[in-house]
């Protein structure tokens, strides 16, 4: 049994569902400190100008935990955010069909920022057909503080024998203690495939949105070219 995990992040990319789709247990880390100015309350899409950046405003106090953190409700956020999908895929293929998995949830009045990421993870995995089992870390019973011993004791809760590490995992974690807990390690290698995009000369590394508005229902086959 293969076991991956990963933090909630808002609107991932193609990388984050094939590692997804990879694994038989994938667990939304919620519970370990929220880490200002990366992916987990933030994503890009492509506009007639190039890349935007989406962020998600947040009420952070360091050292809350991602769990922890608020979605800042003095911020009209959320209608700026669909305005701007509107304006940039409005005119994709497949975006009235998919967009109408998204809105809602980002209209949903979600106060915590994982609870909003997972939320929006689960309906683009449902739209990608992935049929991993997922489930959210701070919901298992208590597990040790260290990184390495974190995710050791998160798949040996499931009885998994082998961990699937992100790119650049294993730079943060004890690969050799992974060695003595009967865990095996594997890491995931992902080449980000080319697909049809709107407005010129593709760019890689967008929020997974990009992909499913410009190919609607073959997006899975694309994420799987990367493999």
């Amino acid at each position: 049994m293969i076991v991956a995990v990963h933090q909630p992040q808002y609107l991932p990319w193609l990388g984050y569902f094939d590692k997804m789709a990879k694994a038989d247990i994938f667990c939304y880390l919620d519970n370990v400190q929220y880490k200002k100015n990366e992916w987990q309350n933030r994503n890009r899409i492509k506009t007639a100008q190039g890349w935007q950046w989406l962020t998600v405003p947040v009420t952070y106090r360091f050292p809350e935990k991602i769990g922890q953190v608020r979605i800042n409700r003095n911020m009209a956020w959320e209608k700026k955010h669909l305005k701007a999908i509107s304006t940039s895929y409005g005119r994709a293929p497949f975006f009235s069909r998919y967009m109408e998995l998204i809105r809602p949830v980002i209209l949903s009045d979600h106060d915590e920022l994982s609870t909003l990421n997972i939320a929006l993870a689960e309906a683009l995995r449902q739209a990608l057909k992935i049929d991993t089992r997922t489930v959210v870390v701070s919901q298992l019973p208590a597990m040790r503080e260290n990184p390495t011993d974190r995710l050791i004791d998160i798949c040996r809760h499931f009885g998994a024998d082998t961990y699937l590490a992100g790119q650049g995992g294993t730079n943060y974690m004890d690969v050799d203690r992974f060695d003595g807990s009967g865990v095996k390690v594997a890491v995931q290698h992902y080449e980000h495939p080319v697909y049809p995009q709107l407005f010129g000369k593709f760019i890689s590394h967008l929020s997974v949105i990009d992909l499913i508005f410009n190919c609607g229902p073959g997006s899975a086959a694309v994420i799987g070219k990367g493999a």
